[in-house]
């Protein structure tokens, strides 16, 4: 049986290089140090704003300088547990950094509480009068939408320095899931045995061609998270209770009304979203796997079933070297500044390509200011890992884009835009191979390669968005979060959305358990948002060409100065128009259509 590696046997090649945040980890131990010392340059404004404009931006900048310091800090020891969440002194950096930002924030909560205690109009003549204020408007606009919201001085000071208490459930989940959770090993059709892991599983064995392979995996999956499901519940149960109970402090009308509201947007936006598109993408989908279980042969579609590939003895592989020239080819599109990003960040070891023990699931990117970014994927040689890759290049082209235009303070766009960016490079690079491939059955097995990033994000990561929706409404009536109650709503969903064309097993009804999301707020539909953009603007491009890439790229460097509405609309998408989101399950349907005829 193939044994994982352990971090330490994993060649150089294949990891990141995070010597390019800090050379060593003592030079790391050193600035973790110096950025705690570092504070008072902050706090010394504490009880000054009065004093007029100067002194407030000289806080605003004193506040972004350390930021910048504390990003570098804080990630170097967040992608370190990342590769390795089983090194214990992983998880004592983890935690020490987790600790230092619960100061950080406690002590620094007094910019907010002090700048809105001003008298009203205060802030706005400051923007008037100070010139280099202008930099900072739209930290300046957050603060003033916060202000029916904020609670007293003293409170927030208190929330502030719980910071590391009240994270703590996302703490648990990622621990448990990376140094815990282990699955018995698995044999395929042949009887080979083979390891499980519950990145394994996600990233090679749900799309296996091998029934028995598949399955036996799908079992061990099931068996091992099963295991954990009271714990997980009662950690997402008491993450669920923390939104509640702060929605009610703050004096939100919902949580959902708090969460939407950081991510700037109106909450009727967020439910069109789940209303229209799970409505009226179950029926393609439904089509897709009705198609699934007739060429495969099968008289019943278990839910590891929905991503197994429709043409078996088909599976292209590639190397990283061919992927590179790939993505570079069908990233072209987006000009010489944006390719050179791209280059960069394939050949300078930006990118954790390693399977090994204890390694983070799925696929991540981290921006670092003023460093670069860090992608983090599992390499398997699969054709599909091209446009996971592309995905994540497309978080990493807009990280730089937003910081090399934009100060730290700008450079950061709302939740419910940002998964649009890497599904736009994800379309282009699946256009791009498909304009190349002339062979049929490589086209159609493309074309079934973007209905598994539709079914990622317009299925799966909505179906965890309406889980949220529901949890949220029925622990607002005071109903306790427990695996029952969320095996038994989620398996509900799929039920409803698959209308029994997949059996909704045991498996089926803990996918709940196997996302972080739900410890980031209402991130899971926000995929929805990020592909519906990334549809339109990256179908415009096939069409239109040079003008739509030159207001994309415009959107990329624009970062965080705009809201989220507003920068799709600038990219030439009206978010708030329900025929938007039709349009994008359209194309769905369309792609659908052509894998049925091609069969």
């Amino acid at each position: 049986m193939e044994r994982r590696l352990t971090r330490s046997e994993v060649p150089v090649e294949l990891t990141w290089k995070l010597e390019d945040i800090f050379a060593t980890p003592a030079e790391w131990e050193q600035e973790l140090k110096a950025v705690a010392e570092a504070l008072p340059s902050v706090t010394r404004y504490k009880g000054r704003f009065g004093e007029g404009a100067r002194v407030f931006l000289e806080c605003l900048e004193a506040q972004e300088a350390l930021s910048q310091r504390v990003i570098r800090v804080f990630s170097y020891a967040s992608l370190q547990f990342s590769t390795d969440g089983t090194s214990p002194a992983h998880q004592a950096s983890s935690g020490r950094v987790a600790a230092l930002g619960a100061r950080l924030q406690a002590e620094t909560s007094f910019i907010q509480t002090e700048a809105l205690g001003l008298p009203d109009g205060t802030l706005q003549r400051y923007l008037a009068e100070e010139p280099g204020l202008g930099a900072f408007r739209r930290t300046i606009e957050h603060l003033l939408e916060q202000k029916p919201h904020v609670l007293h001085p003293e409170t927030e000071m208190a929330l502030a320095a719980l910071g590391e208490v009240l994270g703590l459930p996302s703490t648990v989940y990622q621990r448990s899931k990376s140094a815990d959770m282990t699955f018995k090993p698995v044999a395929d059709g042949s009887g080979q045995q083979w390891p499980m892991s519950f990145a394994g599983y996600e990233g090679r064995y749900e799309r296996s061609s091998d029934l028995t392979l598949r399955r036996n995996a799908y079992a061990s999956f099931t068996e091992g998270l099963k295991g954990y499901q009271h714990t997980y519940a009662t950690t997402w149960g008491t993450e669920v209770k923390k939104n509640v109970v702060l929605s009610r402090l703050r004096r939100y009308p919902s949580t959902v009304h708090m969460l939407v509201h950081r991510q700037e947007i109106p909450v009727e936006v967020y439910h069109s979203l789940h209303d229209i598109i799970l409505k009226e993408l179950a029926p393609h989908m439904r089509r897709y796997a009705r198609l699934r279980k007739q060429v495969l042969g099968m008289d019943k579609l278990l839910y590891c079933d929905i991503e197994a590939p429709l043409d078996p003895e088909f599976s292209p592989a590639t190397t990283y070297e061919k992927a590179t020239t790939m993505l570079l080819d069908g990233l072209a599109v987006l000009g010489p500044e944006y390719l050179q990003i791209m280059d960069a960040g394939l050949k300078n070891r930006w990118i954790d390509l390693a399977d090994n023990v204890g390694k983070s699931t799925g696929a991540f990117c981290n921006s670092v200011y003023g460093v670069h970014p860090y992608i983090l994927i599992t390499w398997t040689d699969s054709m599909r890992n091209v446009l996971t890759l592309a995905h994540e290049l497309g978080h990493a082209g807009h990280g730089v884009l937003a910081q090399r235009y934009q100060r730290l303070s700008n450079t950061r766009s709302s939740m419910f835009f940002v998964e649009a960016p890497s599904t736009i490079n994800e379309l282009l690079v699946a256009d791009y191979i498909l304009a190349k491939s002339t062979e049929q059955r490589m086209r159609r097995w493309l074309i079934m390669q973007l209905l598994m990033t539709y079914h990622h994000n317009f299925v799966r990561h909505l179906i965890e968005g309406e889980l949220q929706r529901r949890i949220y409404a029925v622990a607002e009536k005071g109903q306790p979060v427990t695996a029952a109650l969320l095996n038994q709503v989620q398996g509900q969903i799929l039920e409803e959305f698959w209308g029994g064309e997949v059996e909704i097993d045991e498996g089926a009804r803990l996918t709940w358990m196997r996302q972080p999301h739900y410890y980031s707020g209402l991130y899971p539909y926000s995929y929805s948002a990020g592909l519906t953009v990334g549809t339109a603007v990256a179908r415009a491009i096939v069409k239109e060409g040079q003008p739509v890439v030159d207001r994309w790229l415009q959107v990329l460097k624009a970062g965080g100065t705009m809201k989220p509405l507003q920068l799709a609309e600038l990219a030439g998408v009206d978010m708030t128009n329900p025929g938007t989101i039709r349009d994008a399950v359209a194309y769905v349907g369309s792609l659908v259509d052509e894998v049925v005829n091609a069969f």
